[in-house]
């Protein structure tokens, strides 16, 4: 079997080519120096027929296609996005279930734009998170993509619905936005091909609204592709949802009967998994392609690193009397697994520099030595360096003392998209921030920001997922330098915490061991 790429023609030596012969009508015998082989075109539809029918052709994909890439982007294609690509573009329904920092969002874009160039698909329409709009996807297909034209689907249902109406080869617009003008999506059936990303978060529950709206956009369309790096976040039943959506055939109708598949009930209201509950779970959302940011060893490794910082004299005072009254509190029963994790991030707080009082103020302590630690590290990496800090107030006053020594800019939830955007694409492409100070919640999902290598946690945080999004923004593909992690520490309960983020194990019960263990030292 081989490709005569000039003529666009797979050409097959077959035992017996009669069933090629009779399902293809295009394919034609021909016989060269004695020998019959069997020729067909090398398009997708004939591809997917022989794929279909146990035989095994070169992907069309590695033969016709340029992989358009910036050439500022510094990269090639790895060989998990190529893979990823063959997959998508073999698949109708499909779901790409890989990691962060795997490039998923451009081989998607890739699977449509070769498709588009065959003449197999006509218009995309991107459905994702809100922030992902403009710096995730917007980004990819500027830099890439300059041959298709893009539309970008936000602001007023008049004006979006407006921007639909104009032409363009892709429309990108969020989760929420869909819902408002679904009827006009429904009605453009030219969109054939339609990608949803970040699955998992609307598809759930089938009862919500956004769940039912994306379910009648993407009816009829030729080609669904979900995504998601976790797709059962809270729990195996999680799948049931999203299969619904795109693969309906590969769950039971019923969500109590999925439900009865992949957990047992302990209680009246408690449900556990099962052992299999995963592997159920999995084979529920298929097919589906995964890849880990391991697997794609052409990137860079990561280090991580600790700094342990001491607490200021007043900050440890304020330490010290926050911990005395929890333990009171931990003797009085009043510390529980539902509220622990909130006391421990007030003492957290502490080590940050900035405490809340019972009346809501902030009180500020400056944590003279864990700033001075953090000016160390910027000035170590000569590199951009990305700093989370968990906390707004905390993260303003690192501000104020950072841009003193370096230019620096702020991105936390109150920060207009428009900031944002203006931030972050400067932060990515010019000289200037060298520093960007960022809450993780408004930096977690999708940005690709390798124009750092170094990212420093000021403080912990509880959630592992956040933690774990956080770093994958300078952990994606185009990055070229070896990167670098710091967590700086100053108390009992911060290590354990980043213990906690790195083991991916749940935050609970973090401080209440300490009490147990009588390990009140800061």
């Amino acid at each position: 079997m081989f490709v005569s790429k000039p003529h666009n023609l797979l050409v097959m030596r077959l035992r017996d080519p009669t069933e090629v012969l009779k399902t293809i009508p295009v394919a034609k015998p021909l016989l060269h120096k004695g020998a019959e082989f069997t020729v067909v075109p090398h398009k997708m539809p004939v591809f997917r027929l022989l794929r279909n029918m146990g035989l095994n052709p070169p992907h069309p994909v590695d033969t016709y296609y340029d992989w358009p890439l910036s050439p500022a982007s510094g990269y090639k294609p790895l060989a998990a996005q190529k893979e990823t690509v063959r997959f998508l573009t073999s698949h109708s329904r499909a779901y790409c279930l890989s990691g962060m920092g795997t490039g998923k969002t451009i081989s998607s874009l890739w699977a449509f734009d070769f498709l588009r160039s065959q003449g197999d698909a006509r218009k995309l329409l991107v459905i994702a998170p809100l922030s992902t709009l403009e710096r995730v996807w917007g980004d990819e297909l500027f830099h890439h993509f300059r041959h298709l034209t893009v539309k970008v689907l936000h602001g007023s249902a008049d004006k979006r619905r407006n921007l639909l109406a104009e032409p363009a080869d892709v429309y990108i617009i969020n989760h929420d936005g869909s819902k408002v003008i679904e009827d006009s999506l429904v009605s453009r059936q030219d969109l054939d091909t339609v990608i949803i990303d970040e699955l998992s978060q609307v598809a759930r529950n089938s009862g919500t609204k956004i769940w039912k709206a994306l379910s009648k956009i993407i009816k009829g369309r030729e080609r669904v592709w979900g995504m998601t790096g976790t797709p059962t976040p809270n729990e195996p039943t999680d799948a049931w949802g999203q299969a619904r959506m795109i693969t309906p055939s590969t769950v039971p109708p019923y969500f109590s009967h999925f439900r009865d598949q992949v957990m047992r009930q302990t209680s009246v209201f408690t449900w556990v998994p099962r052992d299999n509950a995963n592997e159920i779970a999995f084979k529920a959302l298929q097919p589906a392609i995964r890849f880990k940011r391991d697997d794609c060893v052409d990137l860079p490794p990561v280090t991580f690193e600790t700094r342990q910082v001491a607490l200021g004299r007043d900050q440890k005072a304020v330490y010290d009397s926050m911990l005395e009254r929890l333990w009171a509190e931990y003797n009085g029963g009043e510390i529980t697994a539902v509220n622990e994790a909130v006391k421990a991030m007030r003492l957290v707080q502490i080590c940050c520099g900035a405490a809340t009082s019972p009346d809501g103020s902030v009180v500020f302590i400056p944590p003279k030595e864990r700033v001075q630690v953090l000016l160390d590290i910027i000035e170590e990496s000569a590199s951009k360096t990305i700093v989370f800090v968990p906390f707004k107030a905390a993260l303003k006053s690192l501000h104020q003392e950072v841009s003193k020594h370096y230019t620096a800019e702020m991105i936390y939830g109150e920060v207009s998209k428009s900031d944002r955007d203006r931030i972050l694409g400067d932060f990515q492409t010019q000289d200037h921030p060298q520093v960007l100070i960022a809450q993780p919640a408004a930096m977690s999902h999708g940005l690709t920001l390798t124009a750092a290598s170094v990212i420093v946690w000021f403080a912990p945080v509880t959630s592992a997922e956040t933690y774990e999004q956080a770093n994958a923004r300078i952990t994606r593909p185009g990055q070229i330098h070896n990167q670098l992690i710091v967590n700086i520490q100053g108390s009992a309960l911060e290590h354990r915490m980043y213990n906690r983020l790195r083991s991916k194990v749940s935050m609970q019960g973090a401080l209440l061991e300490q009490f147990r263990n009588k390990t009140f030292n800061p």
